[in-house]
C-alpha cells in the first residue's frame, strides 16, 4: 500500500493545506444567477435598469484603465530590465487588452447611447466615475484579499515553498532516492539480522512544521542511536568532482525492541527557519508555518508523480506539542516503521491500530488568515 493511501487521524492533519477546488468561482456563478433572477422579478423598467447597469460596468472599466495608467507611469522607468526594452510589452502588462479593450469599447458605446438625453452632461458622469475609482486606488481598496493572494501564489507556483521543494527534489532526492534500495541491499547482505523488514528499506524524511531541526538526532531523542553510514554515492555534480552523498542508519528503541532505518531531516526547512530569524527576509513565524505546510504538500505531489522515486521514501510530517516530550520524535518514527511492516496486512483488509501522526495533504483542509500570506519567490511579475 502506497503512502498516499494512508488515512489521517492526528489533530495536526487539519493544518496541511489542500489545493483549492474552484468553489469560489462556482459561488460567483450561483450569486450571478440569483441576482439576475431578483432583478428580473423586481419588475423595474428596462431602460433605467440598463442605464444603471451600464453605469457600473463603465465605472469598472474606467477603474481598470486608470489603474493601468498608474502602473505604466512606473513601468516606463524599467523598460530595459523588466520588459526587454519594449514599450508594447510594458503596455500589455499594465493593460490586459484582450479582455478590457473590447469591454471598454462596448461599455463606452452603451454608456453614451443610454445617457443620451438624460439631462446630465456625459462629462459629469465620466468625471464622477473617474473620481470614485481614483479614490479607491488612493486608499488601497483595490488590493486583493489574503485569500486571493494565497490562491494566486499557489496557482502560479511562486511560493518560497514551491521553489524549495523543487530544488530539494531536483538537486538531491532525484539523485539519491533511486539508489537507496541498492544501498540497503548491500548493507543487508553484510548484516542480515539488522534490516529484516524490506518494507522499511526507504529514506525516512522528517518534516517538522516548526522547521526547528536538530543536527544530531541522538541529542534530539535518546531512543535514537546512530548505527552506521550506508554506502556512499559519488557523482560529479555542478563542477564538483566526486561529490559524496550518503545516508545514516539509526537504531530506534521501542521498549525492549530495536528498529533500524535510514532517517534524516528535510534540509530546506533550515532555510525557512533561518529566514524567520533574519529581519532582512521579512519572514514571520506565521509565514514560516504556512510555507512549511506548502513545502510538505508540494514535495508529496512531486514525489508521487516521480516513477523513479516510487517506494524509496517515507515523509514523516509532524507538529511538536507545546509540552516537552523526551521521546516524541522516536515515537513518530516508530509508528511509521510499524505501519510499513503491517501495510500488506492492511491492504488485505485488516485494520491495525490507529496511527498517531499520519498526514495526507490531498485529504486535508486549511483556513488562511491575513497574517499567513505565502511569500512569493519574486517581488513582481517581470
Amino acid at each position: 500500500m502506497s503512502q498516499e493511501s494512508r488515512q489521517p487521524s492526528h489533530p495536526t492533519a487539519s493544518l496541511i493545506p489542500q489545493a483549492r477546488g474552484g468553489r469560489a468561482q462556482r459561488a460567483v456563478y450561483l450569486l450571478l444567477a440569483l441576482c439576475a433572477a431578483a432583478l428580473y422579478l423586481s419588475g423595474e423598467p428596462l431602460v433605467p435598469t440598463a442605464r444603471s447597469l451600464t453605469d457600473h460596468l463603465a465605472a469598472l472599466q474606467i477603474g481598470a484603465l486608470l489603474k493601468g495608467t498608474c502602473y505604466l507611469a512606473e513601468e516606463v522607468f524599467h523598460l530595459q530590465s523588466r520588459h526587454r526594452g519594449s514599450f508594447w510589452r510594458a503596455l500589455s502588462a499594465c493593460f490586459p487588452l484582450h479582455w478590457h479593450g473590447p469591454m471598454l469599447l462596448v461599455c463606452g458605446s452603451a454608456y453614451v447611447a443610454l445617457h443620451d438625453g438624460d439631462g446630465q452632461p456625459l462629462g459629469l458622469h465620466l468625471g464622477l466615475a473617474s473620481l470614485c475609482q481614483l479614490l479607491i486606488l488612493a486608499l488601497g481598496l483595490h488590493k486583493p484579499s489574503a485569500v486571493e493572494m494565497s490562491e494566486m501564489s499557489e496557482k502560479s507556483k511562486q511560493n518560497v515553498a514551491h521553489g524549495l521543494a523543487w530544488s530539494y527534489y531536483v538537486g538531491y532526492l532525484k539523485i539519491v532516492l533511486p539508489r537507496v534500495k541498492k544501498s540497503m541491499e548491500e548493507f543487508s547482505r553484510a548484516n542480515p539480522n539488522v534490516l529484516a523488514c524490506r518494507e522499511t528499506w526507504k529514506l525516512h524524511i522528517l518534516i517538522p512544521l516548526s522547521c526547528d531541526i536538530c543536527d544530531d538526532l541522538e541529542k534530539a531523542d535518546s531512543n535514537i542511536q546512530y548505527l552506521t553510514d550506508l554506502t556512499e554515492i559519488t557523482l560529479t555534480r555542478a563542477g564538483t568532482k566526486k561529490r559524496v552523498y550518503k545516508h545514516s542508519l539509526y537504531a530506534i528503541r521501542d521498549e525492549d525492541k530495536l528498529w533500524h532505518c535510514a532517517v534524516e531531516y528535510a534540509t530546506p526547512l533550515q532555510s525557512l527557519y533561518a529566514m524567520s530569524q533574519d529581519e532582512c527576509a521579512a519572514f514571520s513565524r506565521e509565514d514560516r508555518l504556512e510555507q512549511a505546510k506548502l513545502f510538505y504538500r508540494t514535495l508529496e505531489e512531486i514525489l508521487r508523480g516521480s516513477k523513479e522515486c516510487a517506494g524509496t521514501y517515507r515523509l514523516i510530517v509532524y507538529e511538536e506539542s507545546g509540552e516537552a516530550e523526551t521521546h516524541f520524535l522516536s515515537r513518530e518514527i516508530l509508528w511509521h516503521l510499524w505501519q510499513q511492516q503491517h501495510e500488506y496486512t492492511v491492504y488485505e483488509g485488516n485494520h491495525p491500530h490507529t496511527p498517531s501522526t499520519t498526514l495526507n495533504s490531498t485529504e486535508l483542509n486549511l483556513q488562511i488568515s491575513k497574517s499567513d500570506l505565502p511569500q512569493p519567490l519574486r517581488s513582481g511579475c517581470f
